[in-house]
């Protein structure tokens, strides 16, 4: 019984051990319908413009970039948004 306690408990630190080591992931692009996130690490290896039209393309919507954090860490914000009346744009999607 000793045995069986002690190697479920073993098991059981194993799994919450592994399980927090996998906290502090942050993905390198992150958005909903609103907007979204792209990481500043991405800039010299993929068009972030590109990803981010994509992206807001999916709902309807066309992009406005916000912000840009050029540091270790940092990301690039954007928002989706509708596509102004009486505007003859609508919103593309594109290819990469």
């Amino acid at each position: 019984m000793r045995m069986t306690k002690a190697a479920g408990l073993a098991v059981l630190g194993a799994v919450l051990t592994a399980t927090a080591s996998h906290a502090d992931t942050v993905p390198a692009f992150k958005g909903n319908d609103t907007g979204g996130i792209i990481s500043y690490n991405l800039v010299g290896h993929a068009d972030v413009r590109a990803m981010a039209i994509d992206h807001c393309a999916r709902y309807g919507k066309v992009v406005k970039l916000l912000g840009v954090q050029p540091t270790y860490g940092g990301y690039i914000s954007f928002s989706c948004r509708w596509v102004p009346y009486g505007s003859s744009e609508r919103p593309i999607r594109t290819k990469y």
